[in-house]
């Protein structure tokens, strides 16, 4: 469950490093332009057994029973914790549009790819760069005490998990007061629309030939 300032619910812990956003959602899947409907393909060629393609349905496809995110206990889980270099590789928006319609609103992990964590605060996905020590904490309480519960406090910065100090996280405040507000980059910017207005109207006044449309 999520609101303006709190990500709480459940996580799983997907214990791979280096998960490429072509593992994340494979090329096939690439012909979708919409953010919605990819749910279903995430990490499609671990999820299933047979050869994914956009429209198939779930219910005709042979599920990989040992894949964690099909493990009866963690299904609706809304938080992935992962290893270190999530999201590596191709620029693909698709992935964090996948994991978004999962159900995913939050990754955490010791790094990610540039583009990948870049592209998640443009499409309103929480991710949280923790040290190595902190995630293996993470993973530790799920395989060890079966714990699933988190809760994520993104006003104070702080992540809460059961018989876990709280733990600390960084975000600068532009993606931080995006994700609050529900902007994305050209929303944030139509904030300040009446400032831009009045800011180019000044320029037609002292200097027109910037705004010439010839």
């Amino acid at each position: 469950m999520k609101n303006s300032n709190l990500y709480s619910g459940e996580y799983v812990c997907l214990d791979k490093a280096n998960v490429d956003t072509d593992q994340i959602i494979p090329k096939q899947f690439l012909k979708s332009i919409s953010k919605s409907g990819l749910g279903p393909y995430l990490f499609d060629s671990w999820r299933f057994n047979d050869e994914g393609y956009l429209g198939k349905k779930v219910s005709e496809r042979v599920k990989n029973s040992e894949f964690v995110l099909n493990l009866d206990q963690y299904q609706g889980s809304n938080a992935l914790i992962a290893r270190e270099n999530f999201g590596c590789g191709s620029s693909r928006e698709h992935a964090v549009w996948a994991l978004k319609d999962f159900g995913i609103n939050v990754v955490i992990a010791p790094s990610f790819g540039d583009i990948f964590f870049n592209n998640c605060f443009k499409n309103g996905l929480l991710a949280i760069k923790l040290n190595t020590k902190e995630v293996n904490q993470i993973f530790e309480q799920q395989i060890n005490n079966s714990q699933k519960q988190i809760e994520i406090d993104l006003i104070n910065q702080n992540i809460q998990i059961p018989n876990l100090e709280s733990i600390k996280f960084e975000i600068d405040d532009f993606r931080k007061t995006c994700l609050l507000e529900g902007l994305d980059d050209i929303g944030f910017s139509l904030k300040y629309e009446n400032q831009i207005t009045d800011y180019e109207n000044k320029l037609k006044t002292s200097r027109p030939w910037i705004l010439n449309d010839k």
